[in-house]
């Protein structure tokens, strides 16, 4: 069985906690580094924008909310197909509820069809929302396993659900 696990995180500017801080790495790539120190043998892929999202975070939970309410896909930077795996661990922050567009980019590019997809989010309160509704939308013939929401102030030392995510995708 091969497992990739795919993440889509923010560095800069994140809420965390009731204040902004600057972050070096954001949350949910944190846990993806977790949960690949849990599955070594598992292959990783970071999804990312052509175009940056600002480095502020009140700028770019606009450009989100706009992306949001215009149904945008946006361009990404890199591909990778899923297509000779069979567990996807999925991974993204909480945005307005929803997945990120550039997740819904990636997951409508690729058929899914057969293969089991675990997902988590990072959040500050929002858990999963309806992130799960979105995936199993964009990838209808997919498995899509009930996510596991962790608290985007928690993520660096979230090894307890690192280590559920990782026990999922076995």
């Amino acid at each position: 069985m091969k497992t990739l696990i795919a993440y889509f995180s923010r560095r800069g500017e994140n809420y965390v906690s009731g204040s902004l801080k600057d972050l070096k790495r954001g949350n949910t790539e944190l846990l993806a580094e977790m949960i690949h120190a849990q599955l070594a043998d598992a292959d990783m892929f970071r999804i990312e924008t052509v175009n940056a999202y600002s480095a502020s975070y009140n700028t770019c939970i606009q450009e989100a909310k706009q992306e949001l309410n215009g149904g945008a896909r946006p361009a990404l930077a890199a591909d990778c197909d899923p297509a000779a795996y069979d567990t996807i661990i999925l991974g993204f922050p909480n945005w307005w509820s929803h997945v990120p567009m550039a997740v819904l980019t990636w997951l409508e590019a690729h058929d899914f069809s057969g293969k089991t997809i675990v997902p988590f989010c990072t959040h500050e309160g929002s858990g999963m929302a309806s992130t799960e509704g979105d995936i199993r939308k964009a990838c209808p013939t997919a498995i899509v396993l009930k996510g596991t929401p962790v608290f985007g102030s928690s993520a660096a030392t979230a090894t307890q659900e690192a280590a559920a995510i990782a026990d999922k995708a076995r």
